[in-house]
C-alpha cells in the first residue's frame, strides 16, 4: 500500500478526474488524502475522507476574452491561490508524509512543495490549456512562477518544471482528440476519468419526450458575466424547433425569462446520466463536458470563451466531431444552423464515436492508477 496526497483546486472542470483517480486508488488498496478547500471537497469526497484544508480564495468575475482573459486568471486567481495555499500544502506533506503527491496542473503550490522536498509527484492535467500551449505562454507564466519559487524557497527554474512533473504527467484525453500535439516525455494519455461528482436526483426525467431529439446547452461554471447574452441567443436559435427537439439549458434562476416549453432551464442537471439520452451538446469547450459528450458519441457545437477552449474547439472540429462557432457576436441563425447540422449530418456523430471509442482503450482512472503505482514503486 502507498500513500497518495491529491492537491486540488475548487474548480468544477478540474475535480472530476481527481475524484475518479482517488476512488480507483482506494479500490486498489492504497491510502488517499486530499489537500484543498474543505468546504468544497467534503460534499464530494464524503465524511470519512482525510482532508488537509487550505482555505480558499474568491474567484473574481471577469468579462475578458482571449489572451487577456488568460492573463487575468493567472494574475487574479491561480497565482494568489498558490501563494495563499503554499503553507497549507507544506503542513499537509509534513503531517501525511505521502509516498507520491498528485497536483492539479494549476495548483502550483503542490508542484512547488514537491520540488522543494524532492518528493515524487505527478501532474494532473484535466484541461488542454498547457498541453496546447502556444507561443508566448512562457512569457506570461515565467515571472509569476519565478516569484512563487522564491516564496517556496526554490532557486530559479523553468516554467515546465512546475507545469509538468518530470516523473509523470497524467493527461485525461487521447491522441484521437489531441492530434499530433508535442507532449513532454513524462506525459501519458489515459483518456477521461469520470468521478461520481455531487449526488443530484432532482431532474424531471418525465419531461423528456422520446419522440424528439435532445440537446444540452452549457457554458460551464466560470462564464458568469458573459453568459446572459449567449443564453438569449440559444433560446432564439431553438425557439421554432420544438416539433423536433427538446433542449436543456444550464443557467441560473431568472437568467432566461419565459423560455418556450421545449426548452428546460435548470441550474443543475446530472450531465453524466443525461449524456446517453442526448443527440448534441452546445458548450464552451471545457475539457470536462467535451470528454463526457465524446465518451457517449455525442457531437458538439463549441462556442469557446477563453483559456484552452479555443484550442479544444479546434480539436473537436478537426476531428470531425463537431462545429466551432464564435461566442461573441454569435447570431441565432448561425447557432441554429450549427445545431441542426450536427443533428442531421451523421458524419458528426461518427466523428464523435471515433474519439469516444479511443477512451476505453486508454484506460481512464485505472490506467492512471497503474502509472502511479509504478511511480511509487520506483521511488521507494
Amino acid at each position: 500500500m502507498s500513500r497518495f496526497l491529491l492537491v486540488v483546486l475548487p474548480l468544477a472542470g478540474h475535480i472530476n478526474a481527481p475524484l475518479a483517480v482517488a476512488a480507483a486508488l482506494q479500490r486498489a488498496g492504497h491510502d488517499v488524502a486530499w489537500c484543498g478547500p474543505e468546504s468544497y471537497l467534503r460534499p464530494l469526497v464524503g465524511p470519512d475522507a482525510q482532508i488537509h484544508p487550505t482555505g480558499s480564495r474568491y474567484y473574481p468575475e471577469q468579462d475578458g476574452h482571449g489572451p487577456e482573459a488568460l492573463r487575468f486568471v493567472w494574475e487574479s486567481y491561480l497565482v494568489p491561490m498558490a501563494r495563499f495555499t503554499l503553507p497549507a500544502v507544506e503542513r499537509a506533506v509534513a503531517a501525511y508524509r505521502p509516498d507520491v503527491l498528485l497536483a492539479d496542473q494549476h495548483a502550483f503550490a503542490g508542484a512547488l512543495v514537491a520540488l522543494r522536498h524532492g518528493l515524487p509527484w505527478a501532474t494532473l492535467a484535466p484541461s488542454a490549456l498547457e498541453l496546447t500551449r502556444g507561443p508566448g505562454a512562457d512569457d506570461l507564466a515565467r515571472p509569476h512562477l519565478d516569484r512563487l519559487r522564491e516564496k517556496a524557497g526554490l532557486p530559479p527554474g523553468t516554467v515546465a518544471e512546475v507545469l509538468f512533473s518530470p516523473h509523470l504527467v497524467l493527461a485525461f484525453t487521447t491522441a484521437a482528440l489531441l492530434g499530433p500535439t508535442p507532449l513532454p516525455d513524462s506525459c501519458v494519455l489515459v483518456g477521461p476519468a469520470f468521478g461520481r461528482g455531487p449526488a443530484y436526483d432532482g431532474f424531471d426525467w418525465e419531461w423528456f419526450d422520446p419522440g424528439r431529439r435532445h440537446v444540452l446547452i452549457t457554458v460551464g461554471t466560470l462564464a458568469e458575466g458573459v453568459d446572459r447574452e449567449f443564453f438569449g441567443t440559444a433560446v432564439r436559435a431553438l425557439a421554432d424547433l420544438g416539433d423536433r427537439l427538446q433542449a436543456v439549458l444550464i443557467a441560473p434562476a431568472g437568467a432566461v425569462p419565459d423560455p418556450p416549453a421545449h426548452i428546460l432551464v435548470a441550474g443543475r442537471v446530472p450531465t453524466l446520466r443525461m449524456m446517453p439520452h442526448l443527440q448534441a451538446v452546445v458548450s464552451h469547450g471545457g475539457m470536462g463536458i467535451v470528454g463526457e459528450a465524446l465518451a457517449n458519441g455525442v457531437p458538439l457545437v463549441v462556442a469557446p470563451i477563453r483559456y484552452d477552449q479555443p484550442a479544444v474547439a479546434d480539436l473537436v472540429a478537426a476531428a470531425g466531431a463537431g462545429i466551432r462557432v464564435p461566442f461573441i457576436g454569435l447570431s441565432a441563425d448561425e447557432l441554429r444552423r450549427a445545431v441542426t447540422t450536427v443533428l442531421d449530418d451523421p458524419a458528426y456523430r461518427a466523428g464523435a464515436r471515433t474519439i469516444g471509442d479511443s477512451f476505453p482503450a486508454a484506460g481512464g482512472a485505472e490506467a492512471a492508477v497503474a502509472h502511479l503505482e509504478t511511480l511509487a514503486r520506483k521511488e521507494r
